[in-house]
């Protein structure tokens, strides 16, 4: 029972504590702005080197149907702001570029 208890206080902690701290904060809106930034970069980071590479080396060719697609993918997200939309022309591009 205090294995449990030691987990719940190790987890709840980390979750509470910052949120405790912040509400109390008067932030200033420039980091309020750069915060919002956050989710992009992250997203960012993680799909780019998928795009980019093979085989751990740098795939930008004609033949890398994830950076063609990828192309079409973005000016979806550009312009409709819809993410399910967006996931689904960038997976067919993907399927016929590799079907082709």
């Amino acid at each position: 029972m205090l294995i449990i208890l030691g987990m719940a206080v190790v987890t709840y902690l980390p979750r509470f504590l910052p949120m405790y701290v912040l509400t109390r904060l008067e932030i200033p809106q420039i980091v309020i702005d750069w915060l919002r930034y956050i989710p992009v970069a992250v997203l960012a980071a993680l799909i780019v080197p998928g795009i980019l590479t093979a085989d751990r080396q740098i795939h930008l060719t004609l033949n890398n149907a994830y950076l063609l697609a990828s192309i079409p993918a973005f000016l979806v997200a550009w312009r409709s702001k819809n993410m399910m939309f967006t996931v689904t022309i960038g997976m067919a591009v993907v399927l016929i570029l590799q079907h082709l």
